[in-house]
C-alpha cells in the first residue's frame, strides 16, 4: 500500500525536493525581431499607451490599463486583423496584489499570428465585456466570473455556467479549499433530501481518490461479493477469485470456427 503523506497546507509546499531550484523563465525577446509584430505594436502603441510589450512563445503580448481594452480591441479586430478570440481568463493574484490579471488570446487567420492582451484588475472593480466585438467572449466571461468571481459589465447574461447558482465562493481562487468546505460537503444532500437527512446519508465524499473497503453500499470488491449493506468490519467470507481471462479457451472452443477467428483478431 502506498504511503500516506500528510496533506496539510500543501498547496505553499514547494513541489521539488532541492531547495535551491530556480524555475527558469520564459524567455522574452524583443519586439523589433518579427517584421509584422512590429508593425502591429506601432499601430497599437500609436493610439493606446501600452505599459510592456515582448514576444514570448511565438506571441505578441501587450500590458495595458483596462479602461484602453474597448478600443485596443476594436483596432485589433477591425484595423489589424486580429478576427477571432481564442481564449480569454484571469490569473488569481488576490494574496499578492489583491486583484486579477486578465488576459485574451486572439488569432489573425491572414497573418498567421496569435497576440495576447492582460491587463490587470483590483479585487472590488469590473471589466468591461467583449461581447459586442466576439460573441465568442459570452461564455468565457460566464466561466471567469463564476470560476473567479471577476464582475463583468453590460455582459448579456452573466450568471453562473458551471456551479449552481446559490454556490458559495467561487472553486478557481487559490484560497478556496481543494476538497471543498462545509456547505459543498452537504450541497446535494441538502437539496436532494432535506437536511434532515444529513444523519442518515452523511457528507459527500468529495475526495475522488478515496475507497472504503468496508463500505458495502457503495463499492463491490472483485472475488468477495457480500449482500447490501452487509457489515463486512469484523469479518470478510473467503470465495475464490476468478477473472474472465482463465475461462478463455472454454469459450473458444464453444465457438464455430469463424466466429473463433473473429474473437481473436478483436484481441
Amino acid at each position: 500500500m502506498r504511503k500516506y503523506t500528510p496533506k496539510d497546507n500543501v498547496q505553499r509546499q514547494a513541489y521539488f525536493s532541492d531547495r535551491f531550484f530556480v524555475s527558469p523563465p520564459v524567455p522574452r525577446f524583443p519586439i523589433d525581431s518579427d517584421e509584422i509584430f512590429s508593425k502591429d505594436f506601432e499601430e497599437i502603441n500609436y493610439s493606446i499607451n501600452v505599459q510592456e510589450a515582448y514576444i514570448e512563445h511565438t506571441h505578441l503580448v501587450i500590458v495595458i490599463d483596462k479602461s484602453f481594452l474597448i478600443s485596443c480591441v476594436k483596432l485589433l479586430k477591425e484595423k489589424l486583423e486580429y478576427d477571432m478570440l481564442m481564449e480569454l481568463s484571469a490569473i488569481d493574484y488576490l494574496a499578492a496584489r489583491d486583484g486579477y490579471e486578465i488576459f485574451y488570446e486572439f488569432l489573425s487567420l491572414s497573418k498567421h499570428k496569435r497576440l495576447r492582451v492582460k491587463c490587470f484588475l483590483q479585487k472590488d472593480e469590473s471589466i468591461e465585456s467583449l461581447t459586442s466585438l466576439f460573441k465568442s467572449a459570452n461564455w468565457s466571461e460566464r466561466e471567469m466570473y463564476d470560476m473567479l468571481g471577476v464582475k463583468v459589465i453590460k455582459h448579456p447574461n452573466l450568471k453562473r455556467i458551471i456551479m449552481p447558482d446559490d454556490w458559495y465562493d467561487h472553486p478557481l481562487r487559490k484560497t478556496y479549499p481543494l476538497q471543498g468546505d462545509e456547505a459543498a460537503s452537504w450541497y446535494e444532500v441538502d437539496k436532494i433530501f432535506g437536511k434532515e437527512a444529513r444523519d442518515i446519508i452523511g457528507p459527500e465524499q468529495r475526495d475522488p481518490a478515496a475507497i472504503d473497503r468496508y463500505d458495502t453500499t457503495r463499492f463491490a470488491r472483485l472475488g468477495h461479493e457480500v449482500p447490501h449493506g452487509m457489515d463486512i468490519s469484523q469479518f470478510e467470507p473467503e470465495t475464490s477469485i476468478s477473472y474472465q481471462e482463465e475461462d478463455a479457451s472454454k469459450i473458444m472452443k464453444k465457438l464455430k470456427p469463424e466466429e473463433s477467428v473473429v474473437l481473436k483478431r478483436r484481441r
